[in-house]
């Protein structure tokens, strides 16, 4: 906590999400701040703006990355599927090998560029089970979970709901509900995915919406955080609006920005 000029202490917390392998500007998110908050995606599977960056151009090329996007774009998930099996087909050796082995490398990296301290969340891209192996003596991992930061309160939720995309952390809503149920009434609410309101959930670029949680929506309305913070639509319709008392807020698509958003008190 920093002195300000009439002696007060502040607090100064960064957050940013949707990181997908931008280690370069994630050691860098820290300066400045008492803490950094991370809501999850650390990993980059396929780079939407750059399909030549992630693991699956790595796997398959460039014109193979320009096909799965122009399928998933289009909402042809299941050709998109069939696209994938055939590719996966001619590939040697096991593919959750492959795929994990990837991951870990992006994990090392990012892991190590986080600061002292940091309090991270998963992302819907995110393998939970390997975190506890990356993650050193200065990041709490929290889900579920609470945490006071500056005399503040703030709640942990990851993970996204199923879609048709089946990323490696969607879960069901019940699981999801329950988990927002364990965090109770917070001050500041920090989740992956956003309420479920259509300014918030919709992705300009994508041209869809993605999942949002009713269950959160509910408990911000009951709940009335100062805050609710969030990520995981890249390019929303709106990044800031006002539920009740709530101040909901994108944190930014971290991985193109490269800047973390500011909360000081």
């Amino acid at each position: 906590m920093a002195p300000t000029p009439s002696g007060d202490t502040r607090t100064r917390v960064h957050v940013i999400s949707d990181v997908h392998g931008n280690a370069r500007d994630l050691a860098r998110a820290g300066d400045g701040a008492d803490a950094l908050i991370c809501l999850g995606d650390l990993v980059l599977f396929l780079d939407y703006a750059d399909h030549s960056r992630g693991i699956f151009p790595d796997l398959f090329g460039v014109e193979n990355a320009d096909r799965l996007v122009e399928l998933r774009t289009a909402r042809r998930f299941a050709e998109a599927r069939e696209l994938g099996a055939r590719l996966w087909a001619g590939v040697d050796g096991d593919r959750a090998e492959l795929i994990e082995g990837a991951v870990r490398r992006q994990y090392a990296e990012m892991f190590a560029a986080f600061p002292t301290p940091t309090y991270a969340t998963y992302g819907n891209v995110d393998m939970p089970p390997l975190w506890s192996e990356y993650a050193g003596p200065g990041t709490t991992v929290l889900d579920g979970e609470r945490v006071e930061i500056g005399g503040r309160v703030f709640g942990f939720v990851g993970g996204g709901l199923r879609t048709p995309m089946r990323t490696p952390y969607e879960i069901g809503d019940e699981e999801y509900a329950a988990k927002i149920e364990a965090v109770g009434e917070v001050d500041v609410l920090c989740t992956h995915i956003p309420p479920e309101v259509p300014e918030l959930v919709y992705d300009t670029v994508a041209r869809r919406f993605e999942r949002g949680s009713r269950a959160l929506l509910d408990a911000i309305r009951r709940t009335r955080p100062r805050y609710a913070l969030f990520g995981h639509v890249h390019q929303p319709l709106v990044r800031r609006m006002r539920i009740g008392a709530t101040e909901c807020v994108n944190v930014g698509h971290f991985a193109s920005t490269g800047k973390p958003w500011a909360l000081e008190w």
